[in-house]
């Protein structure tokens, strides 16, 4: 089989997931082609369908736009407790209402979880929402270019480095208002690859996980050549973070956790509605 070309994003929990398959030590498994990506263009790319990868880490949130095309894999992504995105702000009691907010993308799952936060929680709804590049976003609530950020992944971290303050968890909202664990990345490819390959290559994202936890040691230099300087302590607790069972399989309730989003999303008019099969994997 030729190399199938995938894209994820440099970030420690896909390197460290994808390390043994991207290097040829997963027994069995398709040979990969791999591009690195900011989850901002892979969801463009998935969305607009004329790019030339057969697998991509997309937001949850794209899937309503994709799954005509794509399919589900019931691993590899990343979907977890307690690692939801934060509400960033310079003043720890601001009133979001009316104010200017950076999010790193309206087809992140982010996205989704601030704004049904918001319609739960800012009555008056915020004001404008701008997209900056994720690295961007916390020197722009520092400098007072926007009055909020909304962040992701190592930013949990890293605020208060920034002198921000954590103005909400969209996480604890989602956890505290469903029971359900936070959908983020989910892991997809094109459905033309037939019910054969889809199967392995899910079998295959599975088996590289497993390989990484069963010696993390392995896969630590990939990570960390990927990490932009990411300190290594920080890059173990990202990896600890958003690395879990629902990584390895994502069950009946990662599955749920899905639907309830997409769902309330749909309600709330922000994403189509998903047809009853569109879950479904082979």
């Amino acid at each position: 089989m030729t190399k199938l070309k995938i894209a994820y994003s440099p970030c420690p929990n896909d390197t460290f997931v994808f390390d043994a398959w991207a290097h040829g030590r997963v027994p069995g498994a398709p040979r990969l082609d791999v591009t690195f990506a900011d989850i901002d263009l892979t969801n463009g790319w998935a969305e607009a369908g004329d790019a030339p990868y057969d697998v991509l880490k997309v937001s949850y949130a794209v899937l309503p736009w994709i799954l005509d095309e794509y399919a589900l894999l019931p691993c590899g992504g990343a979907l977890g407790r307690g690692c939801g995105p934060l509400v960033l702000t310079r003043d720890p009691d601001l009133d979001l209402t009316g104010r200017t907010v950076a999010v790193p993308s309206e087809r992140s799952t982010a996205y989704l979880l601030f704004r049904l936060w918001a319609a739960d929680t800012v009555p008056g709804g915020v004001g404008e929402v701008v997209v900056l590049p994720f690295h961007e976003i916390m020197p722009a609530v520092r400098d007072g270019k926007v009055d909020a950020g909304l962040v992701i992944h190592e930013a949990r971290f890293t605020y208060k480095n920034y002198g921000l303050h954590a103005l909400a968890d969209m996480g604890e909202h989602w956890e505290h208002t469903t029971g359900l664990p936070i959908p983020l990345g989910a892991i997809v490819a094109k459905r033309s690859l037939g019910e054969d390959t889809l199967r392995l290559l899910a079998e295959s994202a599975r088996t590289s996980v497993r390989m990484a936890w069963d010696d993390p040691v392995v896969s630590r230099p990939y990570v960390l050549e990927h990490a932009q300087e990411m300190d290594p302590k920080v890059a173990d607790q990202h990896i600890g973070l958003y690395v879990n069972e629902f990584t390895a399989d994502l069950g009946e309730t990662g599955y749920a956790a899905v639907r309830g989003l997409l769902t309330r999303a749909a309600a709330e008019g922000l994403v189509p509605p998903l047809g009853p099969d569109a879950l479904t994997f082979p």
